[in-house]
């Protein structure tokens, strides 16, 4: 049997003929299965959701304590660091980039941050939330930040923070870092990396690019559920939380507490969500197995091949910036005059359980970014994807020759020697 949803949710159904019965009213929760090729979530590892289907354990069991230890060092692997300070925050990554920003930044504190698209807003709305004298320095959305700008802006006075993000999701730019990374120690300011979603699936290389804090996310390409914040900082980061002369505002996302927590000292903070620490903990068990270098050329070969597809329906890319310049896992493609682009993703959604992502502010409407992040970089995702896309494009009236897209990407990975 079939029944509506409960408490008033439209256009959702139980599917499972099993699912309902008179004493349990709202039945099994069973969801659709997704191939999802947005911007994030990606699709889980089965790894994960295995390991967080295991038994709980207490916060300060010696076998979860060494989970903690095990999360850690495997972070430090994937964030290419030694610091110590190495570890996750509980909640999303943008719990990370406030944690830090509200531990690092005190009212009055001039703070620089690049903007050219919603996450750099997001970093500017964090900053001024602080208290900071914030300076933007903008570029048009589609196009990185470019060092000698930044540089102008840091001239213009004292600097504690530099914030940027390396991967804008909103506009499908990969931003150079080390060039920055060198202005900012030049001026004596901490630089504050938003690398939610490069982390896993290109290289964010913190100590050697000179990066003092670099924050991250579960959910896109560490293919884990979102929840928790993997964050690393080093020892400049640590003297400036330790010289603060004003109390650190949010007792949750105290770095100086959650370092303590982490910490053999193992501080009564919080209780850490258990099953996505040992989520996270196979995530980066998963990475550490595949290899650094494998899993960029991994992300590298299925983007590459998605937008050679792409290419071959007569689809156009956003943004001018070159391919070094691109983020390889998250592809922004314009959508053609004349096609609806909610009907588009409704009909991905509906008709093939494809799931790609919309766009934000002043690029509302007008492109789609479609994800290949983590465990959804497949071969058989991307050839999936792109059958489905030309079918529902079709319907819209926009014409290509049958199987071109497909064709192409297998094109593609004949090239590079990709068969999964």
């Amino acid at each position: 049997m079939e029944a509506e949803a409960p408490l008033g949710i439209k256009g959702i159904r139980i599917q499972s003929p099993f699912a309902m019965t008179a004493h349990d009213p709202l039945g099994d929760l069973l969801p659709s299965p997704r191939i999802l090729l947005g911007p994030g979530p990606s699709m889980a590892d089965p790894r994960v959701l295995r390991a967080m289907a295991t038994p709980l354990l207490g916060q300060f069991d010696p076998e979860f304590t060494a989970v903690m230890n095990d999360v850690m060092a495997l972070s430090r692997f994937l964030f290419q660091t030694a610091n110590e300070q190495t570890f996750p925050v509980s909640g999303t990554g943008r719990a990370g980039l406030e944690a830090a920003m509200t531990s690092l930044v005190e009212p009055g504190d001039r703070v620089v941050v690049g903007e050219c698209g919603r996450f750099g807003l997001l970093l500017i709305e964090l900053a001024e939330r602080c208290g900071a004298k914030v300076v933007p320095v903008r570029a048009p959305w589609g196009r990185v930040i470019e060092p000698d700008a930044l540089e102008a802006a840091l001239a213009g006075g004292p600097t504690k923070v530099v914030a940027i993000v390396h991967g804008e999701t909103s506009t499908g730019v990969l931003q150079p870092l080390e060039d920055i990374a060198r202005l900012a120690r030049r001026h004596d300011a901490l630089l504050l990396v938003d690398a939610v979603v490069t982390l896993g699936g290109v290289e964010v290389a913190v100590d050697d690019w000179g990066i003092d804090v670099a924050v991250a996310g579960t959910q896109k390409c560490l293919s884990c559920p979102s929840g928790l914040a993997p964050l690393t900082y080093n020892a400049r980061a640590e003297a400036a939380l330790e010289a603060r002369t004003s109390r650190i505002s949010s007792n949750y996302l105290d770095l100086t507490q959650l370092a303590r927590y982490w910490s053999p000292a193992r501080l009564n903070h919080h209780t850490a969500p258990t099953a996505m620490v040992y989520g996270l903990r196979e995530a980066l068990r998963a990475i550490e197995v595949e290899g650094l270098t494998p899993r960029f050329a991994r992300h590298r070969d299925h983007g590459d091949a998605l937008r050679a597809g792409i290419g071959a329906l007569g689809l156009e890319l956003f943004g001018a910036e070159p391919p070094a310049h691109r983020l390889p896992m998250l592809t922004p493609v314009v959508v053609p005059d004349g096609v609806d682009e909610l009907r588009v993703r409704q009909r991905l959604l509906h008709d093939f359980g494809v799931e790609i992502g919309a766009a934000f502010g002043p690029l509302e409407g007008r492109i789609w970014r479609i994800g290949t992040m983590g465990y959804s970089a497949s071969r058989r995702n991307v050839l999936t994807g792109l059958a489905a896309l030309e079918s529902v494009l079709r319907r819209e009236g926009f014409r290509a020759p049958d199987g071109i897209g497909v064709e192409a990407a297998l094109t593609h990975y004949a090239a590079v020697g990709v068969d999964t």
